[in-house]
């Protein structure tokens, strides 16, 4: 007799919507995530909802050529969780994800291998899936990350309505089980290691910017601004929305602006936690971007914008300023003082 639930997790909506909670972008390696807490922490979420033990967790990732990097590895070697992988395309968007998801939902609920499926995701592709393990006599609900407001950030509204249920996550299951990348990592994190201060890499002599009497650039700790209304789709094959469309298309001077709250977000945020090595091949590897900080630029400003998919005049202006937002910042770091 079956007596078990699970949990089926698209990390890439997990993780984006992480870090778009505790950094306002959608950047992943914004932050730093213990997961096998994290893990823990949605089990105990899925046990205490349903009232049945858990009988594995799934989680879905993507990975170049297929192949599990050491984070992933790790993820797939801790108890009662299975790692299953989609791919990487060329364009560097990761494919076969939701496949993966919706066919072993709907494996699991015809073998009657589970009661209750716990889905985290927004995805609007896995409507049908939910709605064919809801034949099998299975219950299905939505798991939400939650947005600053306290709202599931996110969710296709198709998906919501076919579902069983949408339950949001506490945010402290977030919050206390990832650091934003530029807090230095400690085991076990505290208030206290989570301040916005200037850490080793900050000079102690004072910067050309000062010496020319000029304003230096502000540690990048802007409060993020409030997200709009959660009626965009995430997609886990784009990482983008995936299935509203504005009503109008905002005009051309509100699409630059947004263009560039979006990437001065999404740049400060990668600014802060690479190391040497990261920003150096972010500049040898110019004009590309690099993945995935395309894909974040990519998905936030469809999220601002309201909209499913950006054209190619836009995508172009959103690279654009990247690097000349890229540039302005380094310049003034690198201005020559001068002597009055």
């Amino acid at each position: 007799m079956r007596s078990h639930c699970a949990l089926y997790v698209d990390a890439g909506y997990l993780l984006a919507s992480a870090a778009t909670l505790m950094t306002g972008t959608s950047l992943r390696s914004g932050i730093n995530v213990n997961h096998e807490r994290l893990i823990n922490a949605l089990v105990d979420k899925a046990e205490a909802s349903s009232g049945l033990p858990l009988l594995r967790v799934n989680w879905y990732d993507s990975a170049s050529r297929g192949i599990p990097d050491e984070t992933q590895n790790r993820i797939g070697l801790l108890p009662r969780v299975k790692l299953r992988l989609g791919r990487v395309g060329w364009d560097g968007e990761q494919k076969g994800v939701d496949l993966r998801i919706g066919l072993d939902m709907v494996a699991h609920a015809r073998n009657g291998a589970v009661d209750a499926i716990f889905l985290v995701s927004g995805d609007d592709d896995l409507t049908e899936a939910v709605e064919e393990a809801q034949g099998h006599g299975v219950q299905v609900i939505v798991l939400g990350v939650p947005n600053q407001a306290g709202r599931a950030h996110a969710v296709s509204r198709h998906l919501q309505r076919e579902s069983d249920g949408l339950e949001v996550l506490d945010a402290a299951v977030i919050t206390e089980n990832a650091v934003r990348a530029d807090v230095p990592a400690k085991a076990e994190p505290t208030p206290s290691t989570t301040v916005d201060t200037p850490t080793s890499d900050k000079p102690t002599a004072p910067t050309p910017a000062l010496l020319a009497g000029k304003k230096p650039l502000p540690p990048t700790t802007t409060t993020p601004p409030p997200r709009p209304q959660d009626v965009l789709v995430y997609s886990s094959a784009t990482g983008a929305g995936g299935g509203y469309v504005a009503e109008q298309q905002p005009d051309h001077a509100q699409i630059d602006q947004q263009i560039r709250k979006v990437v001065d977000q999404v740049l400060n945020t990668y600014l802060r936690g690479a190391g040497p090595a990261e920003r150096a091949a972010l500049t040898q590897s110019r004009p590309m971007i690099p993945r995935e900080v395309d894909r974040a630029l990519l998905h936030d400003l469809c999220e601002l914008l309201e909209i499913y998919d950006l054209d190619d005049a836009t995508r172009n202006d959103l690279r654009s300023c990247f690097w000349r937002t890229y540039d302005e910042q380094h310049a003034d770091s690198a201005r020559p003082a001068t002597v009055e």
